[in-house]
């Protein structure tokens, strides 16, 4: 028995797209080839979106799965696979499109709600599948519906809440619903609508005011609230005027309020009720006129010097029967001085401050604007000093100068001069720096300021101050007399020196080893300075130079110069004495039997006389040279940095008399 499969088919009837609510039916059907004629079991399987939505085993090469109604739910791709005899084939897949939702159903919580409260609704679509998407829509009369919308991924229902606001009275709730199929919403229609209906837990309140014109400022006015409620509990009235809550009472159906009229009472009032969520409000506007207008504070002076007398005058325009006190401003409280029209006090520094009047007519106290009093100390004689302590500046460095007045009432203005020249004017409270950039080596000119303040004493100068000022150095160099060679324990004089700077001058001589050697410091009121090391060795052989420095605190270094430490004419006598002895003896040695030979032999032979003089002549040639080269070399004069003459000429004459 063999058999095989030619193909699996899958199909939906009627349609591959399917009204919503209309019945299908998925077919699979199983192409089999076999040898003979024999029974075969197919075992049959539907799938829907890779999910197993029906079964069944058969003998014949069909199977049919039944949807009596199609829903949108239903839309998706369908495959077929067959299994018989161990052997599987499967369809290729086809995607069915149920198109159309069902109508959804909108149900209630209550008909009749009042305002404040909440409406419950439930959207339902009984027969689809999530995720869905409703959209619910609140309508009342003559006004623009309220949406909201709830995506539900896992329930074919939903609920939500409306609140009943103030003004509702027959609204109509509905909803439809939306889902994605095929990339694109489907919709469906919209459900039953439905009405509730609104009543009032209370009217609208009443707000009155007693008078209800001419308020005069000094009337004593008086406010009333009421409303007519449907259920006393929780009721609450409140009365607000900018926001501010003047007064409020609760489970009452009335509420009153009274003060005495000022000027800033006039403008709108609000009376609300509150019940729940529920809230009515109601609008009155209250204009006071004024009983009498603000008082005015006038000084005697409003810029004086300490001892001064100062009077202060409190009048309110058309009116003369009123009650004055003159006070002074302060964070703390104001400060009451005296209660009458005028003030009359002699003044010190102490007393600056503003200050005000208050008027009171009926009750009402009116305060009038704040008079400012400024009382004056002057100044002491300003100082002038460099801020940095010393009075001197580096040539090329700024200076800044500080000019203080230890006494004075601010603002000060200090006034900055170089010379006669103005440099600088700065209002400040007790000092004042000034910055001069322009330094010059000879610039003799001297610094003082000004201080001066509103007092009538005037202008007070600070001293004269003078500056000095400091070169830094420049172009250090060092010499050395004899130049690069010097004989073991003879002198050697070093200078160093300066093309310019301020003195006194710290001059620092080196010797560069493994590590640097101070040798020699000294601080001269000179560009130069000598030092003299008397007895030079070998160990004195090296790199040189000297650092110059002065209160610039700039240190400048030479070029080096090197010395080197050579043996000097008697030691190089000795150690040619030694190297020669052996070398006469050698030669005398010879000419004696270079002679005996001759004796004998009846040869010529050079006279031991002869050998003689040629070692005194090589001798004496050797030792004549040597001291031309010393002389030679003490003659001349080496500088680090180069050749100064008058410096060469100081060491040489130093060296000579010395001689």
């Amino acid at each position: 028995e063999v058999f095989t499969f030619n193909k699996v088919e899958i199909k939906v009837q009627p349609s591959f797209k399917v009204k919503n609510g209309d019945p299908m039916s998925i077919v699979c059907h199983a192409d089999i080839s076999k040898s003979t004629d024999f029974q075969l079991k197919h075992n049959f399987t539907i799938f829907k979106d890779d999910k197993v939505v029906f079964t069944t085993v058969s003998d014949k090469g069909d199977a049919r799965y039944e949807i009596s109604v199609a829903r949108s739910s239903d839309t998706g791709v369908y495959e077929c696979t067959v299994e018989a005899g161990g052997k599987i084939k499967s369809s290729n897949p086809l995607r069915v499109w149920v198109k159309g939702m069902t109508r959804p159903i909108l149900t209630v919580e209550k008909k009749e709600v009042l305002e404040g409260e909440v409406v419950k609704l439930r959207c339902e679509l009984p027969e689809e599948e999530p995720p869905l998407y409703f959209y619910f829509s609140k309508t009342k009369m003559n006004s623009t519906p309220k949406e909201k919308d709830v995506f539900e991924p896992y329930r074919n229902f939903s609920v939500v809440e409306f609140a009943v606001e103030e003004g509702d009275n027959i609204l109509q709730f509905d909803c439809f619903v939306k889902r994605y199929v095929q990339s694109e919403f489907e919709s469906s229609e919209h459900s039953n609508k439905t009405l509730v209906t609104v009543r009032e837990p209370f009217i609208k309140p009443t707000l009155s005011a007693k008078p209800s014109s001419n308020i005069t400022e000094g009337d004593r006015i008086q406010f009333e609230c009421s409303t007519v409620v449907a259920r006393m509990r929780d009721i609450e009235i409140i009365l607000q005027k900018n926001k501010t809550i003047l007064s409020s009472v609760r489970d009452e159906k009335i509420l009153k309020y009274s003060s005495v009229a000022t000027l800033e009472d006039s403008g709108e009032y609000l009376c609300k009720v509150e019940q729940g969520k529920a809230s009515k409000t109601t609008k009155l506007n209250v204009d006071v006129s004024e009983l009498f207008p603000k008082p005015i504070l006038t000084a005697s002076m409003n810029k004086l010097d300490e001892n001064k007398e100062l009077t202060l005058s409190c009048s309110v325009s058309g009116f003369r029967k009123a009650n004055f006190s003159i006070l002074r401003k302060n964070s703390n409280g104001d400060i009451w001085l005296k209660n009458s029209r005028n003030l009359t006090m002699r003044v010190n520094v102490n007393d600056t401050g503003s200050y005000i009047c208050k008027a009171e007519v009926k009750g009402i106290v009116k305060e009038s604007k704040p008079v400012r009093i400024n009382v004056y100390a002057p100044v002491s004689k300003p100082t002038l000093s460099v801020v940095s302590g010393l009075p001197e500046v580096v040539l090329g460095k700024p200076l800044r100068l500080i000019c203080r007045s230890a006494m004075g009432t601010p603002p000060i203005t200090f006034t900055f001069f170089k010379g006669n020249e103005v440099k600088k004017i700065v209002i400040n409270d007790t000092y004042a720096t000034f910055l001069d950039e322009n330094i010059r080596q000879n610039d003799k000119r001297g610094y003082k300021c000004d201080a001066k303040n509103n007092h009538s004493s005037g202008v007070k100068t600070s001293n004269i101050l003078n500056i000095t000022v400091i070169v830094p150095i420049r172009n250090a160099s060092l010499g050395s007399l004899p130049n690069g060679v010097v004989e073991d324990g003879s002198e050697t004089s070093f200078l160093c020196s300066v093309n310019e700077g301020s003195w006194p001058i710290l001059f620092r001589i080196f010797r560069k080893t493994d590590h640097e050697v101070l040798l020699f410091e000294k601080s001269e009121n000179a560009d130069r300075v000598i030092w003299r090391k008397e007895a030079m060795n070998r160990q004195d052989t090296g790199t040189y130079y000297c650092m110059a420095s002065n209160r610039a605190n700039v240190d400048v270094k030479s070029h080096p110069i090197t010395i080197s430490v050579i043996l000097a004419s008697w030691q190089k006598g000795i150690i040619a004495a030694f190297v020669l002895m052996p070398i006469a003896g050698a030669v005398i040695f010879t000419s004696w039997w270079f002679l005996w030979k001759k004796k004998k032999g009846n040869e010529w032979f050079p006279s031991i006389s002869l050998m003689t003089n040629v070692l005194h002549s090589a001798l004496a040639t050797n030792m004549t040279s040597e001291k031309l080269s010393r002389q030679h070399n003490d003659g001349d004069y080496y500088s680090g940095s180069g050749y100064i003459e008058d410096t060469e000429n100081h060491v040489k004459s130093t060296d000579e008399s010395k001689g």
